[in-house]
């Protein structure tokens, strides 16, 4: 049999429901190739100290007979912003370094709930507020392709150590792309589903206030059809799928679908390859029979100014609250972030309400559009993984901030649309690079079936990455 590590987390629970493998042995398994890989790729920040008892109480369930949940046995890991019982959960700030919550974040009991095993948590960006996996209380997560490069982030550990095959899978959060970002950095696949439709509370920082317009908890696994099992596990109870129907299904819906693709958003241009993956895999699209056009979809060009008139002040006030009068425990990002906050003019409540009426006439307008062009097909970001601490990207000789050359990402928070990253292709580096499936609310679905099309026409780029 393949290694057990590399099995995808659909196939992993499937065995072990038919007694072709038991818990305690995937168990071990995963915690021999944690104690191999994690030291220098920092992914794993705090590991479960219960994962083979909770591994031999699943043995003994099935020995008995008992009913057991579709992920029965399953090793998973969490972002350490999502809160898990009786586990650290720091959110990469040194305010909340010994922090262990009494209670499951509601996402996390459905998860155990369905039989997963916590494996542990994964790093973060400090307090989830920059595209990396780095902070003062863990340091920084690599690259599984390029140790001088960053995972992504905020959700950075979570990508690393599932690419790496140190977790079969598990849960990030997203409101400017920090699901998809460090999936289409490290080659995997992550959804962002539509704001809702996972439960948001038990994360820091709290899916509350204008962030609730945009922020989500949902799935990350190397395969499509892995987020698809979780995804059902994290709408329902925990104990079954609820919400969700075949993916089978789902992908023979798809003919004749018209998918809108575009590599220019108006905002970031992207790097050649990015756009010749985005065109291979609209030609994969286009080959299983739905019908692909060109073209921009409409208010996309306004979305990455409104994230930042929406949920930019947001992200100030919180801070200011969490570290006043002890910003000296702030890590580089979170200091320049409160030293410079006041170089803009923080907006009136006038220009904020102006700017949130604007979003929901432009989301309404591009849900409307969205009718004839229900798909959407487009970059991730304009760039694969950048370098550790870079600031600036250079994409066709125009440098960009590292931030504003994700608007492809933002845009979906902002607008509050389910979105899936999948791996399509690869830079000349050997980066990966991922493509990004947008679908009118509560069509994680469809979109899901979609991004299978283009993973199983395109390859999956980390098939050979377990021999790490």
């Amino acid at each position: 049999m393949t290694e057990l590590t590399s099995q995808s987390l659909e196939v992993l629970a499937r065995l072990i429901r038919k007694g072709e493998v038991s818990p305690v042995e995937v168990a071990q398994a995963y915690l021999s190739r944690i104690e191999r890989i994690n030291p220098s790729l920092n992914a794993i920040v705090t590991l479960a100290p219960d994962v083979l008892a909770r591994a031999q109480d699943a043995e003994a369930a099935l020995l008995r007979g008992d009913a057991v949940g579709p992920l029965h046995g399953v090793p998973l890991t969490i972002k350490d912003t999502i809160e898990t019982a009786g586990l650290r959960s720091t959110s990469g700030s040194a305010m909340r370094a010994d922090y262990i919550p009494e209670r499951d974040a509601p996402a996390v009991a459905r998860l155990k709930a369905a039989g997963g095993i916590i494996l542990g948590k994964t790093n973060t960006a400090e307090m989830a507020m920059d595209y990396t996996a780095d902070n003062p209380v863990f340091g920084r997560t690599n690259n599984p392709h390029d140790s001088t490069r960053t995972p992504g982030g905020s959700s950075g550990g979570e990508a690393a150590a599932i690419a790496t095959c140190i977790s079969a899978g598990g849960l990030g959060s997203d409101l400017a792309g920090s699901i998809r970002i460090p999936a289409h950095f490290c080659g995997i696949a992550g959804l962002k589903p539509g704001t809702g439709r996972v439960p948001g509370d038990g994360q820091f920082p709290p899916g509350a206030g204008p962030y609730s317009l945009g922020s989500a908890i949902g799935p990350m696994a190397r395969q499509v059809a892995d987020l698809h099992l979780l995804f059902g596990v994290l709408v329902g109870d925990g104990k079954s799928f609820a919400g969700t129907g075949s993916l089978a299904d789902e992908r023979a819906a798809l003919a004749n679908q018209h998918v809108a693709w575009y590599t220019d958003d108006g905002i970031s241009p992207v790097t050649a390859e990015t756009r010749a993956v985005v065109q291979a895999a609209a030609g994969a699209l286009a080959d299983a029979g739905l019908s692909v056009e060109e073209c921009r979809p409409l208010g996309i060009d306004r979305a990455h100014d409104l994230w930042l008139k929406l949920f930019s002040r947001a992200s100030v006030v919180l801070l200011r609250d969490v570290y006043s009068g002890q910003e000296e425990k702030a890590g580089s990002f979170v200091r320049w972030r409160l030293a410079t906050a006041d170089d803009t003019p923080s907006p009136t409540l006038d220009d904020y309400i102006s700017s949130w009426l604007e979003r929901d006439r432009a989301r309404a307008q591009l849900i409307e559009w969205m009718k004839v062009k229900p798909l959407l097909l487009s970059p991730v970001g304009a760039t694969p993984a950048f370098e550790h601490d870079a600031h600036k990207v250079i994409v066709d000789g125009i440098s960009l901030s590292t931030f504003r050359a994700f608007s492809y990402s933002q845009a979906f928070n902002v607008f509050d649309l389910p979105a899936v990253s999948v791996p399509a292709g690869r830079s000349a580096e050997g980066l990966p690079i991922g493509v990004q499936i947008v679908g009118r609310p509560g069509r994680e679905e469809t979109i899901l079936a979609a991004a299978q099309v283009i993973e199983e026409a395109l390859g999956r780029p980390l098939d050979s990455f377990h021999s790490v």
